[in-house]
């Protein structure tokens, strides 16, 4: 016989039961940190597909606005219109071609301005008509 009694064995049972609880309460812990990360990458996934999105756009958006701008100068050049309607909308036509460029690159909000500036232009030349 060891020479314990019942008392002697009561707090050796509370210390392993309190360090049961530790223990599940470290678990816990990383059961937190690890459902944040789970978020954390859910978020950051879906911030790349935005950016990817909007990447795609600006590119597409530019390049289309260039191909319009490019068509309207060849079609005002062989018209009877002032020389510089078709300098306008070729202007404005390659504006939109580095919008779509930087766009690609992945600096929207500068795609968006010159977007906006290339149909601005071609538009201002379209009023010279």
């Amino acid at each position: 016989m060891s020479g314990r009694t019942n008392s002697d064995t009561e707090p050796v049972i509370a210390e392993d039961s309190q360090a049961g609880h530790d223990t599940d309460g470290a678990e816990g812990a990383e059961a937190t940190e690890a459902t944040e990360d789970a978020e954390d990458a859910e978020a950051a996934e879906e911030y790349a597909g935005d950016a990817r999105q909007a990447r795609w756009v600006a590119a597409g958006t530019g390049a289309l606005l260039c191909l319009a701008g490019l068509a309207a100068a060849l079609l005002r050049l062989t018209g009877s219109a002032p020389a510089r309607v078709p300098a306008a909308y070729a202007l404005g036509a390659a504006v939109c071609a580095l919008a779509a460029v930087l766009g690609s690159r992945g600096r929207t909000r500068r795609a968006l301005w010159l977007l906006i500036a290339g149909v601005m232009v071609m538009a201002l030349g379209d009023q010279f008509d």
